[in-house]
C-alpha cells in the first residue's frame, strides 16, 4: 500500500516505475538489418517491429518463442438498459465454448501456435449498472488490476490481450466519451449487432453515464472504475505488469483499447510498449488510434474481440522476429552488398 493508503495511488507508483525501452537493443538490430540480404527498408514495417520487440524485450536478436493469448471476461451492470442483442449469459456460455476449442480464438491460436489462458473475473457478479451509480469501487477496481497483472505465465514474451463480455462495448464507448469528448453517438457502434432501437438505447445510457459521473472524470482512473468494468481494469493490470517484465503487447480491438486509453492518458509513454493488432470496425477505433499514435497491423473489418485480432497480428510479429533473427547477412551468404 502507497503512503497515502489510497488504492490507486499504488497504480500510478507502478506506472512511474515502469522501465522505459532498451535503446542499445534496437540500435543492435538496426545495425544488423543494414547488412541483412535485402535492399535497405525494403521489409518496411517488419523491420520496425523487429526494432520494437528488441527494444522492449531488452534483446539484440528479438525471439518469440512464448506467445501467448490472454482473454479476460467480465459481466456488465449497464446490460440491463438494452444495449446488447445478447444476453449476459452468453459471456459464460462463450467461456465454455474457450474451454472446448470451439471459438474462431481457438483456431487461430491453433493455426499460429500461440498459447492461450482465458479468466472468468466474477461473472456471477456484475458490475454495478453505470447509469445507476459506479461500476467498481476504488479497491475493487485495483484489486481486479492486481489480477491481470498476477496473469502471466512465465516465460511469455508476447502478449496478445483479449476480452470477453457482453456489454463490454457501452463501457468502451463510455470511457471514449469521458476521455475524448463529443458526441456519445460517436463513440457508439453495434457491439454484438443491436437494431436502430438497441443503439439507441446504448447512446442513451452512454449519455446518461457521463451525466451522472460527471464531476469525477478528469482523472482517468476513475473513469476506469466509473464506467469501465472488471475485464477492461484487468487488461489495465496486464499491460502496467507486461512493461515491468519486458514482454511486448499486442492489443486487440475496441475494448482492450479502452484500457490502453487509459493508461495512456495517465502517462502518454506507458502504452509505447503495445502495438495496435487491427482496426476493428466497432465504434471509432480509428479516431481512437488516432489519439494514441497507434498506426493499426491488420484492418480486416473485424469486430469480434476474443483477442483474434491481436492473435493474428502476433503471426505477423513471430514473422518479424524469425526474419531479422534467421537471415543471412551478406558477408555470410557471399551476396554483393549495394556498391
Amino acid at each position: 500500500m502507497s503512503a497515502s493508503g489510497l488504492p490507486f495511488d499504488d497504480i500510478r507508483e507502478l506506472i512511474a516505475a515502469m522501465p522505459g525501452p532498451d535503446m542499445a537493443a534496437a540500435n543492435a538490430v538496426r545495425a544488423r538489418d543494414k547488412d541483412l540480404t535485402k535492399p535497405a527498408g525494403s521489409l518496411g514495417r517488419m523491420e520496425e517491429i523487429a526494432e520494437w520487440l528488441a527494444a522492449w524485450q531488452g534483446k539484440a536478436k528479438p525471439t518469440v518463442d512464448r506467445p501467448l493469448v490472454c482473454v479476460f471476461a467480465g459481466n456488465h451492470g449497464v446490460v440491463a438498459q438494452g444495449v446488447s442483442a445478447f444476453p449476459q449469459a452468453v459471456t459464460r456460455q462463450m467461456l465454455e465454448n474457450f474451454a472446448a476449442g470451439g471459438a474462431a480464438i481457438n483456431q487461430i491460436c491453433a493455426a499460429f501456435d500461440l498459447g492461450f489462458k482465458v479468466f472468468d473475473l466474477a461473472l456471477d457478479l456484475p458490475t454495478g449498472d453505470f447509469t445507476q451509480g459506479d461500476a467498481l469501487d476504488e479497491r475493487a477496481c485495483v484489486a481486479t488490476m492486481a489480477f491481470g497483472m498476477e496473469a502471466l505465465v512465465g516465460g511469455t514474451d508476447l502478449l496478445c490481450l483479449g476480452e470477453m463480455g457482453i456489454g463490454n462495448t457501452t463501457s468502451a464507448a463510455a470511457i471514449y466519451a469521458a476521455l475524448y469528448g463529443g458526441d456519445a453517438a460517436l463513440w457508439c457502434g453495434r457491439g454484438t449487432g443491436v437494431d436502430d432501437d438497441g443503439l439507441k438505447r446504448k447512446i442513451a445510457a452512454v449519455e446518461a453515464g457521463l451525466a451522472l459521473h460527471a464531476s469525477h472524470l478528469k482523472d482517468p482512473l476513475e473513469v476506469l472504475r466509473r464506467l469501465g468494468g472488471r475485464e477492461i481494469a484487468a487488461i489495465c493490470g496486464a499491460i502496467i505488469a507486461a512493461r515491468s517484465q519486458r514482454i511486448p503487447v499486442i492489443l486487440d480491438g475496441y475494448v482492450v483499447t479502452a484500457a490502453a486509453a487509459i493508461l495512456h492518458a495517465l502517462d502518454p509513454s506507458s502504452i509505447d510498449h503495445c502495438l495496435a493488432g487491427h482496426l476493428s470496425a466497432e465504434g471509432a477505433h480509428a479516431q481512437v488510434l488516432a489519439h494514441l499514435g497507434k498506426q493499426p497491423l491488420l484492418a480486416l473489418d473485424m469486430r469480434l474481440g476474443e483477442g483474434t485480432g491481436a492473435a493474428l497480428a502476433a503471426s505477423l510479429v513471430k514473422a518479424a522476429a524469425a526474419i531479422h533473427s534467421g537471415m543471412a547477412t551478406f558477408a555470410q551468404a557471399g551476396v554483393a552488398g549495394k556498391g
